[in-house]
């Protein structure tokens, strides 16, 4: 083995590490996409197979049947890379520094095939057997490779396997709890929330019409008509409902000066666009329901809040303050109001939640700082149905807190959290380097918090599928039910529709029901 191949290999496993973090974990986060069950299954084998191939040359020389089983190892691996290119160009679409880097690991791995094919060759006309050796660092950095690549081939199959149990229920039954036929106009539709509230209202039948800034990529589902700038919807147009939503990611960077800017002039634009829409129209929709958050309150201890509370101010209040400022003038047209106040939104597609899962998934994670800081929190369908109850219901009308019924510390989330994944959760990331290194990004969004209530929309008759930390977390990232001794229930809310005893059931029908139940969150009792 030389020298140059085996900088050729170390090219190829700095490559390969780079786009399975960056882009399989930290970018598309393949593992909590069922759409990718087949591709995590192709990346599982092909892991496994580079784990065996690092292992063996690192500390061995391959002869006679060996030397050819080696090569028919290779070969299978350029089969499952050309069947992972169809499968990947087939159900996603790459950004380009994923195909980028593809390209880049495919020509490295031609280069290395030209480099140890003769090789292979040369030990495959002598005897068979194993003879051990040792290329020094390039050993060790082999073996360390292969315990990496073997540890996310293990994960990535046990993700496939998981993948049923990922499947959201069908957004159309949340659309439903909308009554009548609306129309239904949507800014930050390509958003976290936007998307699965589009579905939600177009699998119902509603008629939607989303502003975008990029059709050709905004993915959204027939029919739903788009436009990019509110001027293309005409003056005699009728629409039901505007939900505002749109703005600049609030924590997808640092808070430098031109993001903060960035943050706050991207909601105020388009707020004052709506604005001005619903001023020309001949008639004015019923309701607007705009955008804010529960960083309205600043940064508050244990007192809890509904909204009636009071804020302190932070840069979070000053922006939440300037967004539903920008938005109450609207009322003056004979339109409700309603600034949906949203806390923190649970679900793999996106949010805080997302970013999480893959350092739990792996034992990593912990509690921010002392832990104690309250996290209020809110399922991602529990957030668009509580939008959509604003739609529909006439009594709520100026803030509306989004948030679920409890609120939990940073230290009882990463708990329940890691009670979900089958993880400890025992690390704790200390309060002063995210300080140092985040600022006011820290301070808000990390460190503080706020313990917020629902008083409006449990005083007008919202009632929650996921008002439970644990049970929200649990079908979330598609937990087994764990089962003991008891029956199985379903339930909606809290009222019990259901009972199968466990014992007398066929195996699997509890990951069927978790799966396949859609609206019914499935709690197991045991008596």
């Amino acid at each position: 083995m030389t020298d140059v191949l085996w900088t050729l290999l170390a090219l190829q496993i700095v490559m390969g590490g780079f786009d399975t973090l960056f882009h399989h974990e930290l970018t598309e986060r393949l593992a909590w996409r069922p759409s990718q069950k087949a591709e995590l299954r192709l990346h599982g084998v092909r892991n496994l197979i580079y784990a065996a191939l690092f292992l063996l040359i690192a500390w061995a020389e391959p002869k006679g049947l060996l030397a050819i089983a080696i090569g028919g190892l290779l070969v299978v691996e350029v089969i499952i890379t050309l069947t992972d290119f169809v499968e990947e160009d087939r159900t996603r679409r790459l950004p380009a520094s994923e195909r980028v880097t593809h390209t880049l690991l495919a020509l490295n791995y031609g280069a290395i095939l030209a480099l140890l094919a003769p090789r292979l060759i040369e030990w495959a006309g002598q005897p068979t057997g194993l003879a051990t050796v040792s290329h020094g660092l390039w050993s060790l950095m082999a073996s360390v490779a292969a315990v990496g690549v073997c540890l996310f081939g293990l994960r990535d199959l046990a993700a496939s396997g998981r993948s049923e149990r990922l499947v959201q229920p069908p957004a159309a039954a949340m659309g439903r709890e909308l009554p009548g036929r609306r129309h239904i106009l949507i800014t930050g539709a390509t958003g976290f929330i936007g998307r699965r509230l589009v579905a939600a209202l177009a699998g119902a039948g509603h008629e939607v019409t989303a502003l975008v800034r990029s059709p050709a990529t905004a993915g959204l589902p027939a029919p739903v008509r788009i436009v990019t700038d509110l001027s293309q919807i005409a003056h005699d147009a009728r629409i039901d409902g505007v939900i505002n939503l749109a703005g600049e990611p609030i924590s997808d960077g640092f808070w430098t000066l031109a993001k903060r800017r960035r943050i706050l002039l991207s909601r105020l634009k388009v707020t004052r666009e709506v604005r001005r829409l619903i001023a020309r129209l001949e008639t004015p929709p019923e309701v607007l329901v705009s955008g804010s958050a529960i960083g309205w309150y600043g940064l508050r201890d244990d007192a809890p809040l509904d909204e009636t509370g009071d804020s302190r101010p932070c840069f979070s209040h000053r922006l939440c303050h300037a967004w539903e400022k920008a938005a109450a003038p609207v009322e003056a047209l004979g339109v409700r109001v309603v600034t949906v106040r949203i806390g923190l939104v649970l679900g793999v597609e996106g949010g805080m939640l997302s970013r999480l899962l893959t350092p739990f998934e792996f034992g990593l994670g912990g509690p921010m700082g002392a832990g104690r800081q309250w996290m209020s929190w809110i399922a991602l369908d529990d957030c668009v149905r509580m939008i959509l109850h604003a739609v529909a219901e006439r009594r709520v009308a100026g803030p509306l807190n989004a948030v679920a019924p409890e609120a939990v510390t940073s230290r009882v989330f990463a708990h329940t959290l890691g009670k979900a994944l089958g993880r400890p959760a025992l690390l704790v990331a200390p309060a002063l380097p995210l300080q140092l290194a985040l600022g006011d990004f820290a301070d808000e969004l990390l460190l503080g918090g706020q313990r917020i209530l629902p008083a409006k929309a449990l005083a007008t008759g919202f009632r929650y599928r996921h008002p439970s930390l644990d049970g929200a977390l649990r079908a979330i990232v598609g937990a087994r039910p764990v089962v003991a001794s008891g029956r199985l229930q379903h339930i909606v809310g809290q009222d019990a529709l259901d009972v199968v005893d466990v014992h007398a059931a066929p195996e699997g029908l509890a990951e069927h029901y978790a799966a396949r139940q859609g609206d019914l969150q499935l709690r197991v009792q045991v008596q």
